[in-house]
């Protein structure tokens, strides 16, 4: 079982514009809901890769009740479970408009509901359940932090997971990603400007390293278009896409994350963890919305893609 935590779910709205210009009236040609926040879309990849998962985290209000029963929807085979604790305060949405001409994305994102002191006590009882869970692999730690939560939630939520002896990454961005390093979790999945942010280095691997000397065991770093670099106890190495793909890059990361926990929890080497998840990202730029990947795209990438070692 794979855990994910999402603590400022959301309900995910895109809109396919022909042209997106400013100041100017849209026609929209299509519209799409899902359930979202970053944890929600590694959940739904997970369950479609054939992976049990629990996503927990906060919902709450209408938009809350949406998003649980889109997420009830989106489960195949009854591989993903809901764990999500209610909250008093709304679940915000997010809201993505895509140039239909460009390929471009402009999003839109709520702030989020505030939490509260009980609330937070009611998810750290599921959350700690779910760790002492028999079958609990993995947890993922995704995604910004909603109102009322303290800047150094996700290093206490790392510290539970290492304490159950559950492998832990985080996925989050700016002081939370800094404090979060500090509690050693197993793996950071940040995008090059999120890891420079953390360290003052430009260059990813330096980066990397740098993160690692700050309490990460372990670094897979996004690099856009150029693939994924991962520097680890066991070497470095870095995969890159084939040629660039156009379309909608919402979520590439998050898939990302899936592709890297799928593997690491079969047992699978750092480099095929790696390859399988620039396969994932790339599939899910040509996917109409987050939390999915085109698997015909995904099917032909992963033969052929390789991860190169670096030197360490």
């Amino acid at each position: 079982m794979i855990i994910t935590v999402t603590l400022n779910t959301a309900l995910d709205v895109t809109y396919r514009v022909a042209s997106l210009r400013p100041h100017t009236t849209h026609r929209v040609l299509d519209t799409a809901e899902r359930p979202g926040g970053k944890g929600v879309n590694v959940a739904r990849v997970l369950s479609a890769l054939g992976h049990r998962t629990v996503v927990t985290g906060f919902a709450g209000g209408p938009t809350g009740d949406e998003v649980r029963r889109l997420l009830a929807a989106a489960s195949p085979g009854g591989l993903l479970t809901d764990a999500l604790v209610p909250t008093a305060g709304t679940t915000r949405r997010t809201v993505g408009v895509v140039d239909t001409g460009t390929g471009d994305t402009t999003m839109f994102n709520e702030p989020g509901p505030t939490v509260g002191p009980a609330e937070w006590d009611a998810f750290l009882g599921v959350y700690r359940a779910l760790l002492a869970a028999p079958d609990a692999a993995a947890v993922a730690l995704c995604g910004s932090l909603p109102p009322g939560l303290p800047v150094g939630t996700y290093a206490e939520l790392v510290r539970e997971a290492r304490a159950a002896g559950v492998f832990v990454l985080l996925d989050t961005s700016g002081e939370p990603l800094r404090r979060g390093v500090a509690a050693r979790p197993d793996l950071i999945k940040p995008n090059a400007d999120e890891l420079a942010g953390l360290t003052g280095f430009a260059e990813p691997a330096r980066a990397a390293r740098d993160a690692r000397r700050r309490g990460a065991r372990a670094v897979a770093a996004s690099l856009g278009p150029e693939g994924m670099l991962a520097v680890t106890p066991d070497g470095t190495w870095q995969a890159r896409p084939p040629a660039a793909l156009t379309g909608n890059p919402a979520g590439a990361g998050d898939s990302a994350v899936a592709g890297l926990l799928s593997a690491l929890t079969e047992g699978l080497p750092w480099p095929h963890a790696l390859t399988r998840a620039v396969a994932l990202s790339a599939a899910t730029i040509l996917a109409p919305t987050a939390g999915e990947f085109d698997p015909t795209t995904y099917a032909k990438l992963l033969p052929t893609l390789h991860a190169t070692p670096l030197p360490p």
